[in-house]
Protein backbone atom coordinates (compact mmCIF):
# COMPACT_ATOMS: atom_id res chain seq x y z
CA UNK A 1 0.00 0.00 0.00
CA UNK A 2 1.11 3.58 -0.76
CA UNK A 3 -0.96 5.16 1.97
CA UNK A 4 1.83 7.38 3.32
CA UNK A 5 2.15 11.11 3.83
CA UNK A 6 3.96 12.30 0.70
CA UNK A 7 1.61 10.31 -1.55
CA UNK A 8 -1.31 12.00 0.17
CA UNK A 9 0.25 15.45 -0.26
CA UNK A 10 0.64 14.65 -3.96
CA UNK A 11 -3.01 13.70 -4.01
CA UNK A 12 -3.97 17.02 -2.42
CA UNK A 13 -1.91 18.84 -5.04
CA UNK A 14 -3.68 16.89 -7.79
CA UNK A 15 -7.09 17.78 -6.34
CA UNK A 16 -6.12 21.45 -6.21
CA UNK A 17 -4.81 21.41 -9.78
CA UNK A 18 -7.96 19.78 -11.08
CA UNK A 19 -10.24 22.11 -9.12
CA UNK A 20 -8.47 25.21 -10.45
CA UNK A 21 -7.62 24.15 -14.01
CA UNK A 22 -9.60 21.02 -14.85
CA UNK A 23 -9.21 19.65 -18.37
CA UNK A 24 -8.26 22.70 -20.48
CA UNK A 25 -9.82 22.41 -23.92
CA UNK A 26 -6.84 24.04 -25.62
CA UNK A 27 -4.58 21.22 -24.45
CA UNK A 28 -6.77 18.28 -25.40
CA UNK A 29 -7.56 19.81 -28.77
CA UNK A 30 -3.86 19.40 -29.54
CA UNK A 31 -3.06 16.24 -27.62
CA UNK A 32 -5.09 13.03 -27.22
CA UNK A 33 -6.39 12.64 -23.68
CA UNK A 34 -5.03 9.49 -21.96
CA UNK A 35 -8.59 8.16 -21.77
CA UNK A 36 -8.68 8.33 -25.58
CA UNK A 37 -5.61 6.04 -25.70
CA UNK A 38 -7.31 3.65 -23.30
CA UNK A 39 -10.43 3.72 -25.46
CA UNK A 40 -8.46 2.94 -28.60
CA UNK A 41 -6.89 -0.09 -26.93
CA UNK A 42 -10.31 -1.34 -25.82
CA UNK A 43 -11.65 -0.77 -29.33
CA UNK A 44 -8.79 -2.80 -30.79
CA UNK A 45 -9.64 -5.79 -28.59
CA UNK A 46 -13.34 -5.30 -29.28
CA UNK A 47 -12.83 -5.59 -33.04
CA UNK A 48 -10.69 -8.71 -32.76
CA UNK A 49 -12.34 -10.67 -29.93
CA UNK A 50 -16.00 -9.68 -30.10
CA UNK A 51 -17.02 -10.87 -33.54
CA UNK A 52 -20.63 -11.91 -34.07
CA UNK A 53 -19.64 -15.30 -35.46
CA UNK A 54 -17.87 -16.25 -32.20
CA UNK A 55 -19.68 -18.44 -29.67
CA UNK A 56 -20.78 -16.72 -26.44
CA UNK A 57 -18.14 -18.56 -24.40
CA UNK A 58 -15.43 -17.44 -26.83
CA UNK A 59 -16.57 -13.83 -26.62
CA UNK A 60 -16.61 -14.01 -22.83
CA UNK A 61 -13.06 -15.39 -22.84
CA UNK A 62 -12.04 -12.58 -25.19
CA UNK A 63 -13.48 -10.09 -22.70
CA UNK A 64 -11.49 -11.64 -19.86
CA UNK A 65 -8.29 -11.43 -21.92
CA UNK A 66 -9.11 -7.81 -22.80
CA UNK A 67 -9.51 -6.94 -19.13
CA UNK A 68 -6.23 -8.64 -18.19
CA UNK A 69 -4.41 -6.80 -20.98
CA UNK A 70 -5.87 -3.51 -19.78
CA UNK A 71 -4.83 -4.17 -16.18
CA UNK A 72 -1.29 -5.06 -17.24
CA UNK A 73 -0.79 -2.14 -19.64
CA UNK A 74 -2.36 0.48 -17.36
CA UNK A 75 -0.43 -0.77 -14.34
CA UNK A 76 2.83 -0.78 -16.30
CA UNK A 77 2.20 2.78 -17.48
CA UNK A 78 1.72 3.92 -13.89
CA UNK A 79 4.88 2.15 -12.71
CA UNK A 80 6.93 3.69 -15.53
CA UNK A 81 5.65 7.22 -14.83
CA UNK A 82 6.38 6.85 -11.12
CA UNK A 83 9.88 5.53 -11.87
CA UNK A 84 10.63 8.38 -14.28
CA UNK A 85 9.27 10.95 -11.83
CA UNK A 86 11.73 9.78 -9.16
CA UNK A 87 14.67 10.61 -11.42
CA UNK A 88 13.42 13.94 -12.79
CA UNK A 89 13.89 17.28 -11.07
CA UNK A 90 10.50 18.21 -9.64
CA UNK A 91 9.28 14.81 -10.74
CA UNK A 92 6.65 14.83 -8.01
CA UNK A 93 4.99 17.68 -9.87
CA UNK A 94 4.67 15.36 -12.87
CA UNK A 95 2.93 12.77 -10.71
CA UNK A 96 0.48 15.35 -9.40
CA UNK A 97 -0.27 16.59 -12.92
CA UNK A 98 -0.87 13.07 -14.25
CA UNK A 99 -3.12 12.28 -11.29
CA UNK A 100 -5.09 15.49 -11.86
CA UNK A 101 -5.77 14.46 -15.46
CA UNK A 102 -7.71 11.43 -14.20
CA UNK A 103 -9.76 13.27 -11.55
CA UNK A 104 -12.97 14.97 -12.68
CA UNK A 105 -13.92 17.54 -10.03
CA UNK A 106 -13.85 20.57 -12.34
CA UNK A 107 -15.41 18.73 -15.27
CA UNK A 108 -18.25 17.23 -13.25
CA UNK A 109 -19.19 20.56 -11.69
CA UNK A 110 -19.15 22.35 -15.06
CA UNK A 111 -21.23 19.74 -16.86
CA UNK A 112 -23.89 19.57 -14.15
CA UNK A 113 -23.97 23.37 -13.79
CA UNK A 114 -24.41 23.62 -17.56
CA UNK A 115 -27.72 21.76 -17.26
CA UNK A 116 -28.96 24.21 -14.63
CA UNK A 117 -27.78 27.17 -16.71
CA UNK A 118 -29.37 25.72 -19.83
CA UNK A 119 -32.73 25.45 -18.09
CA UNK A 120 -32.51 28.98 -16.70
CA UNK A 121 -31.31 30.65 -19.91
CA UNK A 122 -32.91 28.64 -22.72
CA UNK A 123 -35.72 26.76 -21.03
CA UNK A 124 -36.45 23.08 -21.52
CA UNK A 125 -34.59 22.79 -24.84
CA UNK A 126 -31.45 24.27 -23.29
CA UNK A 127 -31.65 21.83 -20.40
CA UNK A 128 -32.23 18.88 -22.71
CA UNK A 129 -29.23 19.79 -24.85
CA UNK A 130 -26.93 20.10 -21.83
CA UNK A 131 -28.14 16.96 -20.07
CA UNK A 132 -27.71 14.88 -23.24
CA UNK A 133 -23.96 15.31 -22.80
CA UNK A 134 -23.88 13.56 -19.42
CA UNK A 135 -26.67 10.93 -19.48
CA UNK A 136 -27.71 8.29 -22.00
CA UNK A 137 -31.49 8.62 -21.64
CA UNK A 138 -33.65 10.07 -24.41
CA UNK A 139 -33.55 13.85 -23.82
CA UNK A 140 -36.63 14.49 -25.97
CA UNK A 141 -38.76 12.48 -23.53
CA UNK A 142 -37.66 14.53 -20.50
CA UNK A 143 -39.63 17.39 -19.02
CA UNK A 144 -38.01 19.99 -16.76
CA UNK A 145 -38.29 17.72 -13.72
CA UNK A 146 -36.81 14.82 -15.68
CA UNK A 147 -33.90 16.93 -16.90
CA UNK A 148 -33.22 18.18 -13.37
CA UNK A 149 -33.40 14.70 -11.82
CA UNK A 150 -31.11 13.29 -14.52
CA UNK A 151 -28.51 15.99 -13.82
CA UNK A 152 -28.69 15.40 -10.06
CA UNK A 153 -28.41 11.62 -10.44
CA UNK A 154 -25.41 12.07 -12.74
CA UNK A 155 -23.86 14.46 -10.21
CA UNK A 156 -24.14 11.87 -7.43
CA UNK A 157 -23.05 8.82 -9.43
CA UNK A 158 -20.16 10.53 -11.19
CA UNK A 159 -18.94 12.03 -7.93
CA UNK A 160 -18.40 8.44 -6.81
CA UNK A 161 -16.72 6.95 -9.89
CA UNK A 162 -15.15 10.13 -11.31
CA UNK A 163 -13.65 11.54 -8.12
CA UNK A 164 -13.85 9.40 -4.99
CA UNK A 165 -12.81 6.17 -6.73
CA UNK A 166 -9.68 7.53 -8.49
CA UNK A 167 -8.68 9.36 -5.32
CA UNK A 168 -9.14 6.19 -3.27
CA UNK A 169 -7.09 4.03 -5.61
CA UNK A 170 -4.31 6.61 -5.83
CA UNK A 171 -4.16 6.74 -2.03
CA UNK A 172 -3.94 2.95 -1.84
CA UNK A 173 -1.79 2.03 -4.86
CA UNK A 174 -0.34 5.26 -6.23
CA UNK A 175 -0.40 6.15 -9.92
CA UNK A 176 -0.61 2.50 -11.06
CA UNK A 177 -3.78 2.05 -9.02
CA UNK A 178 -5.29 5.26 -10.35
CA UNK A 179 -4.56 4.49 -14.01
CA UNK A 180 -5.73 0.89 -13.68
CA UNK A 181 -8.98 2.12 -12.13
CA UNK A 182 -9.53 4.59 -14.96
CA UNK A 183 -8.88 1.88 -17.56
CA UNK A 184 -11.41 -0.44 -15.92
CA UNK A 185 -14.00 2.32 -15.62
CA UNK A 186 -13.51 3.29 -19.27
CA UNK A 187 -13.91 -0.34 -20.33
CA UNK A 188 -17.15 -0.61 -18.38
CA UNK A 189 -18.53 2.52 -20.07
CA UNK A 190 -17.57 1.21 -23.52
CA UNK A 191 -18.28 -2.51 -23.38
CA UNK A 192 -19.99 -3.22 -20.05
CA UNK A 193 -23.50 -3.11 -21.52
CA UNK A 194 -26.15 -5.78 -21.03
CA UNK A 195 -27.15 -6.00 -24.66
CA UNK A 196 -26.72 -8.54 -27.43
CA UNK A 197 -23.38 -7.13 -28.56
CA UNK A 198 -21.64 -6.86 -25.18
CA UNK A 199 -23.43 -9.14 -22.71
CA UNK A 200 -20.66 -11.73 -23.05
CA UNK A 201 -17.62 -9.74 -24.17
CA UNK A 202 -18.19 -6.98 -21.60
CA UNK A 203 -19.07 -9.30 -18.71
CA UNK A 204 -15.61 -9.30 -17.09
CA UNK A 205 -15.16 -5.51 -17.40
CA UNK A 206 -18.60 -4.82 -15.90
CA UNK A 207 -18.13 -7.20 -12.97
CA UNK A 208 -14.61 -5.93 -12.20
CA UNK A 209 -15.81 -2.34 -12.38
CA UNK A 210 -18.48 -3.17 -9.80
CA UNK A 211 -15.77 -4.57 -7.54
CA UNK A 212 -13.30 -1.67 -7.76
CA UNK A 213 -16.08 0.91 -7.27
CA UNK A 214 -17.48 -0.77 -4.17
CA UNK A 215 -15.43 1.10 -1.52
CA UNK A 216 -15.71 4.48 -3.26
CA UNK A 217 -19.49 4.29 -3.63
CA UNK A 218 -19.89 3.75 0.12
CA UNK A 219 -17.54 6.63 0.91
CA UNK A 220 -19.29 8.89 -1.62
CA UNK A 221 -22.66 8.18 -0.04
CA UNK A 222 -21.27 9.05 3.40
CA UNK A 223 -19.67 12.29 2.19
CA UNK A 224 -22.89 13.40 0.48
CA UNK A 225 -24.88 12.65 3.63
CA UNK A 226 -22.47 14.63 5.81
CA UNK A 227 -22.76 17.62 3.46
CA UNK A 228 -26.56 17.54 3.30
CA UNK A 229 -26.96 20.57 5.64
CA UNK A 230 -25.24 22.76 3.02
CA UNK A 231 -28.48 22.52 1.03
CA UNK A 232 -30.91 22.63 3.96
CA UNK A 233 -30.95 18.85 4.09
CA UNK A 234 -30.68 16.37 6.94
CA UNK A 235 -27.72 14.07 7.57
CA UNK A 236 -30.04 11.63 9.31
CA UNK A 237 -32.53 11.63 6.43
CA UNK A 238 -29.76 11.08 3.89
CA UNK A 239 -28.22 8.17 5.80
CA UNK A 240 -31.66 6.63 6.37
CA UNK A 241 -32.31 6.80 2.64
CA UNK A 242 -29.01 5.01 1.96
CA UNK A 243 -29.89 2.24 4.37
CA UNK A 244 -33.43 1.86 3.06
CA UNK A 245 -33.06 2.42 -0.68
CA UNK A 246 -29.48 1.99 -1.94
CA UNK A 247 -30.09 -1.71 -2.61
CA UNK A 248 -33.12 -0.88 -4.79
CA UNK A 249 -30.86 0.46 -7.54
CA UNK A 250 -29.95 -1.96 -10.34
CA UNK A 251 -26.28 -1.05 -9.80
CA UNK A 252 -24.60 -2.42 -6.65
CA UNK A 253 -22.74 0.88 -6.32
CA UNK A 254 -24.66 3.77 -7.91
CA UNK A 255 -27.50 3.37 -5.43
CA UNK A 256 -25.34 4.56 -2.54
CA UNK A 257 -24.50 8.10 -3.70
CA UNK A 258 -27.84 8.51 -5.50
CA UNK A 259 -29.83 7.45 -2.43
CA UNK A 260 -27.72 9.76 -0.29
CA UNK A 261 -28.44 12.68 -2.63
CA UNK A 262 -32.14 11.80 -2.82
CA UNK A 263 -32.38 11.90 0.97
CA UNK A 264 -30.26 15.03 1.27
CA UNK A 265 -32.45 16.97 -1.18
CA UNK A 266 -35.72 15.17 -0.28
CA UNK A 267 -36.22 14.28 -3.94
CA UNK A 268 -37.39 11.03 -5.51
CA UNK A 269 -34.55 9.97 -7.83
CA UNK A 270 -33.99 7.08 -10.25
CA UNK A 271 -37.34 5.40 -10.98
CA UNK A 272 -38.58 4.68 -14.54
CA UNK A 273 -36.27 6.10 -17.22
CA UNK A 274 -36.57 6.14 -21.01
CA UNK A 275 -33.50 5.44 -23.13
CA UNK A 276 -33.33 5.37 -26.93
CA UNK A 277 -35.12 2.17 -27.85
CA UNK A 278 -36.00 0.88 -24.38
CA UNK A 279 -37.38 1.80 -20.95
CA UNK A 280 -35.96 0.98 -17.51
CA UNK A 281 -38.65 0.42 -14.89
CA UNK A 282 -36.64 0.89 -11.70
CA UNK A 283 -38.02 1.76 -8.30
CA UNK A 284 -37.64 5.28 -6.95
CA UNK A 285 -35.04 6.09 -4.34
CA UNK A 286 -36.73 8.10 -1.56
CA UNK A 287 -40.13 7.50 -3.18
CA UNK A 288 -41.86 9.83 -0.72
CA UNK A 289 -39.74 12.78 -1.86
CA UNK A 290 -40.63 15.40 -4.46
CA UNK A 291 -40.57 14.35 -8.12
CA UNK A 292 -40.89 17.88 -9.51
CA UNK A 293 -37.18 18.73 -9.37
CA UNK A 294 -36.17 22.15 -10.70
CA UNK A 295 -33.04 24.07 -11.66
CA UNK A 296 -32.78 25.26 -8.06
CA UNK A 297 -32.46 21.64 -6.94
CA UNK A 298 -29.48 21.23 -9.29
CA UNK A 299 -27.90 24.22 -7.53
CA UNK A 300 -28.56 22.55 -4.19
CA UNK A 301 -26.89 19.35 -5.42
CA UNK A 302 -23.88 21.39 -6.60
CA UNK A 303 -23.53 22.99 -3.16
CA UNK A 304 -23.37 19.51 -1.67
CA UNK A 305 -20.83 18.52 -4.33
CA UNK A 306 -18.55 21.46 -3.45
CA UNK A 307 -18.87 20.55 0.22
CA UNK A 308 -17.88 16.96 -0.59
CA UNK A 309 -14.81 18.21 -2.46
CA UNK A 310 -13.75 20.26 0.56
CA UNK A 311 -14.50 17.47 3.04
CA UNK A 312 -12.52 14.92 1.05
CA UNK A 313 -9.52 17.28 0.78
CA UNK A 314 -9.68 18.03 4.50
CA UNK A 315 -9.72 14.35 5.42
CA UNK A 316 -6.76 13.64 3.14
CA UNK A 317 -4.80 16.54 4.71
CA UNK A 318 -5.57 15.30 8.23
CA UNK A 319 -4.51 11.77 7.33
CA UNK A 320 -1.29 13.06 5.71
CA UNK A 321 -0.45 15.01 8.85
CA UNK A 322 -1.14 12.02 11.08
CA UNK A 323 1.08 9.76 8.96
CA UNK A 324 3.87 12.35 8.97
CA UNK A 325 4.38 11.87 12.72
Amino acid sequence: MLLYDHALWLLLAALLLDALIGDPDWMWQRLPHPVVWIGKLIGLFDRHFNKTEFAPATRKLGGVLTLLALLASAGLAGVVIEAVAKWLPYGRVLEAVVAAVFIAQNSLYRHVAAVRDGLLKDGLEGGRKAVSLIVGRDPNRLDEAGVSRAAIESCAENYSDGIVAPVFWFAVLGLPGLIVYKAVNTADSMIGHKNEVYADFGWAAARFDDLVNLPASRLAGLFIALCAPLSRGSVRKSIACILDDARKHRSPNAGWPEAAMAGALNLALAGPRIYPGYTVNDRYLNASGRKDARAEDISRALRILIGCYALEALLIAILALLLAF
